[in-house]
């Protein structure tokens, strides 16, 4: 099939949906497909473009079997408000000629991935142009989080933009999301059962464990044997909820015995930093090599996965997957009868979002009972291996495209 994959972030970015659209063009490419991705230079999570591309010039190169065309944007180093809604818009239009000029090869299918939802109006039109399938992946629902974490107010606002968002949604002939939750969400936006796909991120186990004594990190930070390492590793930005992080190795500050490694990049690295200052088992990293992502898991004898309270079924952490295939036990903070909190109980411990002090809780009763953490630990391999391996999950989504056969808009009801 010729497969055009649309969105802002690409390889070689190492965490959230950019690494998935890599990882997903690279499998489909290795499969016999012909896979384009019109994307921007790499610039997350650190908000700035990455050594060896340029922002403000269009480029294209040959990575994995993947053309990767490459479209200009305005890079903020600060995001937020305003900034970020001209971000996201410089890439739309910047992009748009090279997405014409792939609808004019009449691919089979395009698929746009929010964030960020500027893009869909575009990937649908040139679809339709050129008798394309028009397919929607959902990594985040952007508009409904920026509402729950009050980063847009207003329900006059609310009421307009997410009618504008389900009007669009319903252009699309496939709709896919990254958790059962987000697709009920998606469900209740009014689209069609017969449009909507369950297309979870996924881990690589065996390379997750593969290689974990590359690096000792232990000894590069100076971290006893004996004590207990608690790990967070991703995107250090808004959503994250890290000012938990920040209280929570606070309180424990008088536990030699425990210690904790953040690691990542983003806006908010610096402010964590600051509050981290003198709390001498707090340890930072940048965004670690992926050669290098193992070791780093596998010092975990705990991860930290922090979530701002609203958001936890508008997105699912691309971060877990990689927790859950290291065997290591995940506190997390959500609320009870979220999704995230239905996967993380099976192997970790959920406590309430933002409240640190039920964190230390359950770090201190983990670190004290070995037992425990390794069958915790096991049961989050177990369902790594069973729920999130990358050729189970992309199986799934190369069976999804390989039936989209019929003419666009004839395999389902028509969205009206």
């Amino acid at each position: 099939m010729k497969i055009v994959l649309y969105g802002i972030n690409f390889a070689p970015e190492l965490t959230g949906t950019g690494k998935y659209t890599g990882d997903m063009a690279a499998w489909l490419a290795a499969r016999g497909h012909q896979v384009t991705a019109i994307t921007a230079p790499p610039y997350y999570p650190q908000w700035r473009v990455q050594p060896g591309y340029r922002a403000g010039r269009y480029a294209a190169q040959s990575w994995q079997g993947v053309k990767v065309l490459r479209a200009p944007l305005w890079v903020p180093p600060k995001p937020g408000g305003a900034k970020r809604l001209l971000h996201l818009a410089t890439f739309a239009l910047s992009s748009l000629p090279l997405l014409l000029a792939c609808a004019l090869r009449r691919p089979d299918v395009i698929m746009v991935i929010e964030p960020p939802l500027f893009c869909a109006p575009a990937a649908v039109a040139a679809a339709r142009l050129c008798g394309a399938h028009a397919w929607l992946h959902i990594q985040d629902y952007e508009i409904d989080a920026a509402f729950e974490l009050g980063l847009l107010k207003g329900r006059r606002l609310q009421r307009l933009v997410g009618g504008m968002e389900r009007w669009l949604m319903r252009r699309f002939d496939r709709v896919s999301t990254i958790s059962a939750r987000m697709l009920a969400l998606a469900r209740h936006k009014g689209i069609d059962e017969a449009r909507l796909v369950l297309f979870p991120n996924w881990i690589d186990v065996d390379a997750a464990r593969a290689g974990g004594a590359a690096v000792d990190y232990r000894v590069q930070l100076g971290i006893p044997r004996d004590a207990t390492v608690a790990v967070y590793s991703g995107n250090m930005g808004g959503k994250q909820g890290l000012e938990t992080l920040a209280d929570l190795a606070y309180i424990l500050r008088r536990r030699p015995d425990i210690h904790f490694i953040f690691c990542g990049e983003g806006h908010q690295r610096e402010a964590l930093q600051r509050r981290c200052a003198d709390l001498s088992q707090v340890h930072f990293l940048p965004l670690q090599p992926a050669e290098h992502l193992p070791a780093l898991l596998a010092t975990a004898d705990v991860h930290l996965l922090p979530q701002r309270a609203g958001a936890a079924d508008l997105v699912m952490p691309s971060k877990l997957t990689g927790m859950l295939a290291s065997g290591k036990p995940v506190i997390c903070g959500a609320a009870p009868g979220t999704e995230l909190a239905q996967v993380v109980a099976q192997c970790g411990v959920i406590v309430q979002p933002e409240n640190p002090r039920a964190m230390a809780r359950a770090l201190l009763r983990l670190a004290g009972s070995p037992a425990r953490r390794a069958a915790l630990g096991s049961a989050a391999l177990r369902y790594a291996k069973a729920q999130l391996h990358t050729d189970t999950v992309l199986d799934r989504l190369e069976q999804q495209l390989m039936a989209l056969r019929a003419p666009p808009g004839t395999a389902v009801q028509k969205a009206q």
